[in-house]
């Protein structure tokens, strides 16, 4: 797999939620860190997203902010 995107963090599915249109995915990075991400219902199902599946986070953004309390 080649991409354009420098963030692909890889990890293990550990929930889906699937609504009527999207479904919600996380991805458990390591031991607590994880990333939820909104996809269609379609993509999901045709990735084979189920719990226990391996995946990737690919994270392609123009800008990434930070903020600090």
């Amino acid at each position: 797999m080649k991409l354009s995107a420098r963030n692909v963090l890889k990890g293990k599915v550990v929930k889906v939620t699937a609504g009527a249109v999207n479904s919600e995915v996380v991805l458990e990075l390591a031991p607590g860190i994880q990333v939820v991400a909104i996809i269609t219902r379609q993509s999901a199902e045709s990735l084979g997203l189920v719990e226990g599946a391996q995946a990737y986070a690919v994270i392609k953004a123009s800008s990434v902010m930070m903020a600090v309390d």
